[in-house]
């Protein structure tokens, strides 16, 4: 076990698409796998039957909540009696997981270092199916048998800004915390969370050396890391202030408490990737409005250069940019489609990892451009990689508008901004 690496949650993992038969398998009374010299590296020779407590959870490609159910799973020899014949099989009872397992499912059978057992189920060609095989570098599952992977402390598994975000849907929590900043966060906030505007304008202080001028990509990530890492650390501290203090069987008032705690989590990293984005777009001088009013009470997350060219009917249309942000896409990428009707081809940045191929086929359908941070780029298949751009780019082809449209804009026989 390795902290900040894979290893920490995983001992090994077995990984494979099912098979028609094995889909049936796992909805009938059969309930096993046959435990090939492939699951053996896993849960090693069966001298007797073990049984293993596990967690399985389907994951679907959409919004909706995975399904998660307790049970267990069993590894046996068959044939522990025979002298020269092994049959290794491990079996696992009905749940609402197996019965909601298809062909072409990706399903992962990982140990964990406690000696459980975590079984998840990812819909055929989802995104999250995607994810997880970036996550455990495995580049195919096939239908023939498990791929393994053991000793998952290696370089490609250390834990990283993208692989958090897929640990905590399988329902695994990083908790990456450096208490070093600990006091001086308690000193300047006063022991609370002050708006999401002042603690990312804090985390990015904590790395002075990092502009956004020469390289908006990397600082991107490395202000979202360090905002992260802050957060947690706080977070932490605060969380257990508070339940020491406890709830005197105020049940209404713990359910608020987590409710809140939830909250403020899924909103933190939207609000904070755009803060960070307005300071990127800033430092490299490019003109922008952020919540913009367009139609109706629609706001796109950035309208270049400004909400106001946005309303002006005689600015070209062509020289306005719009830019939706969302930290995660998932399907809730439809909903940029409607912003900002003016501008048909639209721009979404995400930092979101490995988006599956039939996801970013269906937005280049729709016109919308997705805008990729550098470095999460190589988490997408090669074939997806001319369709994304990076945020330099995407800032290099707003500046380029931005100056045609001053440009235009100064040329008095011109009563209609024009690219021409």
């Amino acid at each position: 076990m390795k902290a900040g690496y894979l290893s920490e949650f995983f001992a090994a993992i077995a990984i494979k698409t099912l098979s028609a038969v094995e889909a049936d398998l796992a909805r009938s009374h059969q309930h096993e796998f046959n435990g090939n010299q492939d699951l053996i590296r896993v849960f090693g020779r069966a001298r007797e039957k073990h049984i293993f407590p596990a967690r399985f959870i389907y994951l679907t490609g959409g919004d909706d909540a995975p399904v998660v159910e307790d049970a267990t799973v069993t590894w046996y020899d068959a044939r522990l009696r025979h002298r020269t014949r092994t049959e290794h099989r491990l079996y696992f009872p009905t749940t609402a997981v197996s019965q909601s397992a298809a062909e072409g499912d990706l399903i992962v059978i990982g140990k964990r270092p406690d000696g459980s057992v975590l079984v998840l189920v990812a819909q055929a060609r989802s995104t999250i199916a995607s994810q997880i095989q970036w996550l455990f570098s495995v580049p195919r599952a096939t239908l023939q048998g498990f791929s393994i992977r053991e000793e998952l402390d290696t370089e490609q598994d250390r834990i990283q800004f993208a692989s958090t975000f897929i640990l905590e849907q399988i329902g695994i929590i990083v908790e990456t915390t450096d208490e070093a900043w600990l006091h001086k966060m308690l000193e300047k906030f006063g022991g609370t969370f002050p708006t999401t505007r002042l603690f990312s304008a804090y985390a990015r202080s904590t790395v002075p050396e990092v502009t956004a001028h020469e390289d908006p990509d990397a600082a991107l990530l490395i202000w979202m890391e360090r905002e992260e890492l802050l957060f947690r650390t706080l977070e932490k501290h605060l969380l257990a202030e508070r339940l020491s203090r406890g709830f005197n069987e105020d049940t209404e008032g713990f359910l608020q408490f987590a409710l809140s705690v939830l909250n403020r989590r899924k909103s933190r990293v939207g609000l904070a990737l755009e803060n960070h984005l307005e300071v990127v777009f800033t430092q490299n001088n490019i003109l922008c409005d952020r919540a913009a009013l367009t139609e109706g009470k629609a706001k796109p997350d950035f309208l270049f250069p400004s909400g106001k060219h946005y309303r002006d009917e005689h600015v070209d249309a062509r020289l306005l940019t719009m830019l939706g942000v969302k930290s995660t896409c998932k399907d809730r990428w439809r909903q940029v489609l409607a912003e900002a009707k003016r501008i048909e081809a639209k721009h979404l940045l995400t930092l979101e990892a490995a988006i599956s191929k039939d996801q970013t086929r269906e937005m280049q359908q729709h016109n919308l451009q997705l805008v990729i941070p550098r470095k999460l780029q190589a988490t997408y298949a090669a074939d997806q990689l001319p369709h994304l751009i990076d945020l330099d780019t995407f800032i290099r082809l707003v500046r380029d508008r931005q100056l045609r449209k001053l440009s235009s804009s100064n040329d008095p026989a011109s009563p209609k901004q024009s690219l021409t």
